[in-house]
């Protein structure tokens, strides 16, 4: 086994940083980009947004419900958002996520820092969390 590593990853966003950070909370715009896949479905997203609070989205998949949990550590609107995240209703091997977001011109910068990540799912966090940034500037285009 080897050790854990750490992804960073970044996206220049067009919308303000209050726009951006507040889409991580809101469950009506949250279901259409976090964990969302083409071939899944969101079936379920629960967001308790507050420091001991937390998320369920549940992406229904052909393979199966991928379920997706976190505990919110640090919430500080609109500039760092950081959270325990794991694949399981325990958080056992949760890992640490910390979003910062920094105003960029007319709209802002956002640097997530994904800490724990085992070494051969490297690439797949790195994907996974460029796709969700996608999402997110299409959901803000969109509203």
């Amino acid at each position: 086994m080897t050790d854990p590593l750490t992804v960073t990853v970044s996206h220049a966003f067009s919308a303000s940083p209050e726009r951006v950070f507040d889409a991580w909370l809101d469950p009506v715009r949250a279901r259409r980009f976090l964990f969302a896949t083409p071939t899944g479905q969101n079936v379920k997203c629960e967001i308790d947004a507050r420091v001991g609070g937390g998320f369920l989205i549940v992406d229904r998949r052909p393979a199966g419900d991928a379920e997706h949990y976190r505990t919110f550590v640090e919430i500080d609107r609109p500039r760092r958002l950081v959270f325990d995240f794991a694949m399981d209703r325990s958080m056992a091997g949760a890992t640490r996520v910390t979003i910062e977001i920094a105003p960029a011109g007319q709209g802002c910068a956002l640097t997530l820092t994904h800490v724990g990540v085992p070494a051969d799912y490297l690439d797949r966090v790195n994907e996974g969390w460029s796709g969700i940034f996608a999402a997110l500037e299409a959901v803000l285009a969109a509203s």
